[in-house]
């Protein structure tokens, strides 16, 4: 799976690092819903953190088309209710 992450750049996910992830984003659909503005931007750095710890990052070189996006860490409370709903950006 490639996941983009805004304005840093792409990263080649493999299938247990997306199920974790995928965890993660649960938890911030339900933190977002809470209204949890500290608690989500926890849970969404360290989805980035490891999406870029675990992922293989993706050369800027390399035009490939990303099956998720992911906000970046600077996002808003307010943004991410757009974003962060749902079963979230990573589908069940």
């Amino acid at each position: 799976m490639i996941i983009r992450i805004m304005g840093e750049g792409q990263y080649r996910a493999p299938e247990a690092l997306c199920d974790e992830l995928n965890q993660i984003d649960n938890r911030i659909v339900d933190l977002v819903e809470e209204g949890k503005a500290e608690e989500f931007q926890s849970e969404l750095a360290k989805l980035i953190s490891e999406i870029k710890k675990k992922g293989e990052p993706i050369e800027a070189e390399e035009i490939t088309e990303s099956d998720i996006i992911v906000p970046p860490e600077d996002l808003s409370l307010e943004e991410a209710r757009d974003v962060f709903k749902g079963s979230g950006i990573f589908k069940d």
